[in-house]
């Protein structure tokens, strides 16, 4: 048997196969926020243009992508409990290449975040130091959930908005600006815990302290509506504030669209968390362009 498996082991990996371990569709929520961050610094876009193509690329397919490599390396033990189909617990992803991957990604991120100047390379050391202080022995801080969602929605929302705003710029972002990246990605918290319902077989058998195993379904799943809730009711009282009183209303409703695709959500966490990541989620990030929109008001595009 080990014969057969040997003979039919690839040495390298396929294209299609490579990337399917970093993971495309995750690419959105980083891009997005980068792009929330450019859009909020007010600095003109038409003349940055390659500053914004760049910073996406580098949020989304280099920086995601790598965390992504990694996470299924350091996760193989655990995915060949929960998905077994994905590349390294297949087989499909041969040897060590799967970290070669990842490794290799995380030099090439330094490299393009040097590219985006100063503010931009150490916005990027930290989100790399980051992702393999998630998904990496000893620290491995997903083992926890609270400081793995609350790390992973930091660089997913948090660290792409503030990145984007500093990098048009080139200087600490506005203050207004900073308070609203942080809001998002305390409120990325919950979005994260729901998504640890999938894993949830998994990481009870393997140990993984996830909110869902902590706390049980129902538990986990208010948790994670009221950590997305409070920090949005906190952005529209400082866009109040401010005096973006547009961008608050439109903010308010998409909060409002939110608790009532929670409701549904409450009726059974596990059955219809990955409904609420389609629905429920899509009104949050919405409101971050909103948001992004509303702190730019009085700039030029």
């Amino acid at each position: 048997m080990s014969v057969t498996e040997n003979k039919h082991t690839p040495l390298f990996p396929r294209p299609a196969v490579a990337l399917e371990l970093l993971k495309p569709i995750t690419w959105f929520p980083p891009m997005w926020a980068f792009a929330c961050g450019v859009i909020s610094s007010g600095i003109s876009i038409w003349q940055n243009l390659d500053l914004l193509i760049l910073g996406v690329v580098l949020a989304g397919p280099v920086v995601c992508g790598m965390s992504q490599a990694a996470n299924d390396w350091c996760d193989r033990h655990v995915d060949s409990i929960n998905e077994p189909n994905r590349p390294i617990p297949s087989g499909r992803m041969p040897g060590f290449w799967g970290l070669w991957i990842a490794l290799a990604m995380s030099c090439g991120a330094l490299l393009l975040g040097w590219s985006l100047g100063v503010w931009g390379f150490w916005a990027t050391v930290v989100a790399v130091i980051a992702a393999w202080a998630y998904s990496a022995e000893p620290v491995r801080l997903k083992r926890s959930g609270w400081f793995g969602p609350g790390l992973v929605g930091l660089c997913y929302e948090g660290i792409p908005w503030f990145t984007g705003a500093a990098v048009m710029s080139q200087a600490l972002p506005r203050n207004e600006i900073l308070i609203c990246a942080a809001l998002y990605a305390i409120g990325a918290h919950g979005i994260m815990t729901l998504n640890d319902f999938k894993a949830l077989k998994g990481d009870t058998e393997l140990g993984i302290r996830s909110l869902p195993v902590q706390l049980g379904p129902v538990q986990a799943a208010w948790v994670a509506c009221c950590g997305m809730t409070i920090p949005q009711i906190g952005v529209v009282g400082f866009m109040v504030h401010w005096g973006h009183m547009v961008s608050a209303v439109l903010i308010s409703l998409l909060v409002i669209g939110q608790l009532f695709a929670m409701r549904k959500l409450m009726r059974n966490p596990e059955k219809y968390a990955p409904w609420y990541n389609a629905t429920g989620v899509l009104m949050f990030v919405t409101g971050m362009m909103v948001c992004a929109f509303g702190l730019r008001s009085g700039f030029t595009i």
